[in-house]
């Protein structure tokens, strides 16, 4: 149970003007410190009655006022956080939310930490730790796939696999335990082959469950699309043509990106982070191989790349060497408004082997079949299946961590080597399958997760 005995308040809604701003509180003193600035606008009012909406005014000890509001009482430990919570709904300006917040500070209340709601709200158990970073998986999701996918952690779901998966491992400790207390035979003991089937059956959900990292990535994260190719193939230009702006700077001078502009699109409900880098070639400029270098990097890590080609001038040296080595790749025939019908170039290996789009980024023909090849390529490789648990960095890092523990003790129970040495693998399995839910947590795993959440959440 949190043993904090303070009262925390914040702003609980985004900077800037709008219609509404929350201002929260939580701790023994919320209903305390609220009643001291409320007024309520009916008379005989003399105490909030929780779970409603009370209409008032706040005003400070001198009468001044400071907001017209709706104010709710929401008492401990039926509440977000288990505590005692108040919720006032004032007006949306960003001087008339501090100003509440420094009444509130004045009358006992301190400044809540990052996160530090959702923290009480795991420390007195209203949530474990998986739900826990589902809120600000769910507050960031960028598209309506990675709200569901941070929904269904937010329901428990995840947690509750863990613990299945836990529950097995500790059928088999159990078991394990017995085999090494009673090696006379005295009781049952537990036969090797049954203790290796056991536990890879548990290491193969667990892997499956961790896969799904890799899976759910670009939904949560965004695709990584760069745009690549020699210089002038009109990559800038199709990147405005995509955007629908002139974001990227286009002239007839080669060579005008000197380093990678990256921009943020939804194509169809995928997000994707749209790059465009640097032209490919031989240099002399240090500035422009900077860029050049750069460009190269991002390539490694592009989920796919987009090589940009002139279809009038047909490809370099530059263009042949990704499309040689690279397998991600999707070749786009630029320019085609400059020439009559199908270039000879695309009939020669190795552009006759790769999917191509024809287009021109300039008058915006064939950009639309271009985002529809994009997200069909990527979806391909990533998408998640309706209803999966996608596991976030931590969690993912845990299941990889506890696949190899056992992975490691099915090779030494092979291997032969005795139960009690083999138990300590299968109780750092365990260990570590706690920690994802929270139940078994150090400061340091909860500093982590808590200190990035929102002030005020």
């Amino acid at each position: 149970m949190n043993t904090n005995s303070d009262t925390i308040v914040a702003i609980a809604t985004p900077p800037g003007q709008g219609a509404i701003g929350i201002v929260r509180l939580s701790g023994p003193a919320a209903g305390e410190i609220a009643r001291g600035l409320f007024h309520s606008s009916r008379p005989g009012f003399t105490a909030f009655k929780p779970y409603h909406l009370h209409h008032g005014q706040l005003r400070d000890p001198e009468g001044n006022f400071l907001d017209e509001v709706l104010a709710a009482f929401m008492p401990g430990p039926g509440s977000f956080t288990g505590e005692d919570v108040v919720e006032l709904q004032c007006h949306g300006g960003g001087a008339v939310l501090r100003r509440v917040v420094e009444e509130c500070l004045e009358h006992g209340a301190r400044l809540a930490a990052p996160g530090e709601f959702s923290k009480r709200a795991f420390l007195n158990s209203r949530m474990d730790l998986t739900q826990a970073e589902a809120i600000m998986e769910l507050v960031g999701a960028p598209t309506a796939v990675a709200v569901g996918l941070a929904g269904s952690k937010l329901e428990g779901l995840l947690a509750r696999r863990i613990g299945e998966l836990r529950a097995g491992l500790e059928s088999l400790r159990v078991q394990l335990c017995v085999a090494v207390d009673f090696p006379e035979d005295e009781v049952e003991c537990l036969a090797p082959e049954d203790l290796a089937r056991g536990v890879a059956e548990v290491c193969e959900a667990m892997t499956e469950l961790a896969d799904n990292y890799d899976r759910g990535r670009c939904w949560r994260d965004g695709a990584l699309v760069v745009l690549a190719g020699q210089v002038n193939a009109g990559k800038s230009s199709l990147m405005n043509a995509i955007l629908g702006i002139n974001r990227a700077i286009v002239t007839d001078i080669p060579g005008t990106t000197r380093d990678y502009l990256e921009e943020s699109v939804q194509i169809d409900g995928l997000p994707v982070r749209l790059v465009d880098t640097a032209g490919l070639r031989a240099s002399l400029d240090s500035v422009e191989l900077l860029g050049i270098e750069r460009s190269r990097e991002l390539l490694g890590r592009a989920d796919l790349v987009l090589l940009v080609i002139d279809s009038e001038l047909g490809p370099g040296a530059e263009d042949l060497d990704l499309a040689l080595n690279t397998d991600n790749l999707l070749v786009v025939a630029n320019k085609m408004d400059l020439v009559g019908g199908e270039p000879a170039w695309l009939d020669e290996s190795p552009w006759s082997e790769r999917e191509l789009c024809p287009l021109s980024a300039k008058h915006g023909h064939g950009v639309s079949d271009l985002l529809a090849a994009i997200r069909r390529i990527v979806a391909a490789t990533g998408a998640p299946e309706s209803g999966a648990l996608v596991p976030n960095l931590r969690q993912h890092t845990a299941l990889v961590r506890a696949s190899e523990e056992l992975a490691q003790m099915l090779d030494e129970l092979a291997g032969g080597l005795p139960y009690d040495i083999l138990s300590v693998r299968l109780d750092t399995a365990c260990v570590l399958l706690a920690e994802i839910t929270g139940e078994i947590s150090s400061q340091e795993v909860l500093s982590a997760v808590f200190d990035g959440f929102c002030i005020g959440k």
